[in-house]
């Protein structure tokens, strides 16, 4: 199925029942108006990091279900998949090879071995802090080869998550297979996961690697568009890359949303909201939540600094059991610019300032995304995360086929399904239409239009009060 102006859920395949085929009979069952798309998360074998190392992607996680289960959920809803351009899992057959056979082994093209990277076998102490990092030093693993030598090779990720060498004729093969594979199993749009690492050149940051993070961004939309799909890179960075990126017509997330709706909200004032809404491309997909914690990074010249500093602070004060710790080392949490909560939560688990932020995410130009926790008002789960002391478990909470039909009586989800469904059906939120934003005091107004088509959100910031003409 192609892709639809309808609102996405963004859900594990076992966080909504045990499984794809449980997920699907929820869904069915509850919101079949309310959800036109599903982002999967990565349900292949995977050895870390919940999906995102993949060891192969020809096959479903067992425990999740078949690709006759993925293709049953596509004959009803259009499907997001992950790719992750940027790496494979240190368990998958390739890399496995590549330790048993070293410079013998045909998937040696697949890694970046420092040796051969590197001028001297090694970065300069300059080179390494020139480096994007995600670890306090140079991204490698050490890798121990089945002859009893050691090397260092490019690992920006946890140990699990190799990077690949997109450079390299074999591993471009290798991704456009994959990427065609994705699509004859449904797939409407493929999610380019962490591809802004994915170039790597020495003496610079090794993140988003102009023009060469072109070339590859062309090459994999190429390939995806011959077998009628869509690509959308995942990126957190300050908006202008984004923005870059929307320019040369590629769909984008909106990331800074989230912080700039509930700087709204604490704060009782859109002026800063406003002016981000009428900046965003009709072309992109809004979040209020995803599977990561709330991305404060997005925001930066969004927000003056000391406002940023103020709604990291208000996140702890006025959020219901918000905590730093859940988003420091303590709880594994890999980036300081992140802040670990549900959405809900974040709000103080009030469900007035709740449906509001989703009305506000509603209104806004592009296609919403709902996260599963999200689209069920869920609290923070720190019995999780307390058990796997990952900060980001806060907002991933597992839900029974049996939990989410209960859920279903509580009024905020209700309230919250009626809001999805009129974005789903209301001709004005026509991706070819407009929308105008003003803010006024404590009074926020959204307008879309489309065609003779009009809707109208007026909402106050101050008692979250709203309502849509």
């Amino acid at each position: 199925m192609k892709l639809q102006n309808k609102i996405m859920l963004i859900t594990y395949a076992d966080s909504l029942g045990r499984n794809l085929k449980e997920l699907k009979a929820v869904l069915d069952r509850n919101y079949s108006k309310a959800v036109g798309g599903v982002h999967i998360l990565p349900f292949f074998p995977s050895s870390a990091d919940r999906g995102f190392a993949p060891v192969r992607y020809d096959k479903v996680d067992e425990n999740f279900g078949t690709f006759d289960d993925i293709d049953e959920l596509g004959k009803d809803y259009y499907l997001m998949f992950d790719f992750m351009v940027n790496h494979i899992s240190a368990h998958s057959e390739y890399f496995q090879d590549y330790l048993k056979n070293k410079d013998n082994s045909e998937y040696k093209d697949f890694f970046i071995a420092y040796k051969d990277f590197w001028e001297n076998g090694e970065p300069t102490k300059e080179q390494v802090e020139m480096i994007y990092k995600r670890k306090p030093r140079a991204p490698y693993i050490e890798a121990e080869f089945a002859d009893g030598s050691k090397e260092k090779i490019w690992c920006t990720f946890c140990e699990e998550q190799i990077d690949l060498d997109v450079t390299k004729q074999k591993t471009k093969n290798f991704i456009k297979k994959t990427l065609t594979d994705m699509c004859s199993h449904g797939a409407s749009i493929i999610r380019l996961d962490a591809f802004a690492y994915a170039v790597k050149k020495a003496d610079t940051s090794c993140f988003f690697i102009e023009p060469d993070i072109w070339n590859l961004l062309y090459d994999i939309e190429d390939t995806v568009k011959k077998c009628g799909g869509e690509i959308l890179p995942e990126i957190h960075e300050h908006y202008t890359i984004p923005m870059k990126i929307a320019e040369k017509g590629f769909w984008i997330y909106d990331f800074a949303l989230p912080v700039m709706v509930l700087h709204a909200l604490y704060n009782h004032n859109g002026k800063y909201l406003v002016k981000w809404l009428e900046k965003c491309p009709m072309k992109q997909f809004t979040t209020l939540d995803t599977h990561d914690g709330i991305g404060i990074v997005d925001v930066k010249d969004l927000l003056p600094d000391e406002e940023i500093e103020k709604v990291k602070e208000q996140m702890y004060s006025q959020g219901a059991n918000v905590k730093k710790i859940y988003s420091s080392e303590a709880y594994n949490n890999l980036d300081v610019y992140q802040v670990n909560t549900t959405y809900y939560s974040a709000l103080g688990n009030n469900d007035k300032a709740y449906l509001l932020a989703r009305a506000i995410q509603f209104f806004a130009p592009g296609i919403p995304q709902v996260y599963y926790v999200g689209m069920l008002a869920g609290e923070n789960d720190t019995e999780l995360m307390e058990r796997t002391k990952n900060g980001r478990d806060i907002n991933r909470h597992y839900y029974t086929a049996e939990d989410v039909d209960r859920e279903q009586n509580r009024e905020v989800v209700k309230e919250l399904k009626t809001l999805m469904e009129l974005r789903n059906s209301h001709p004005a939120f026509g991706l070819d239409g407009k929308m105008k934003a003003c803010s006024e005091g404590n009074i926020l107004k959204i307008t879309r239009e489309c065609n003779e088509n009009k809707i109208t959100l007026t909402a106050n910031l101050k008692d979250y009060s709203f309502e849509i003409n």
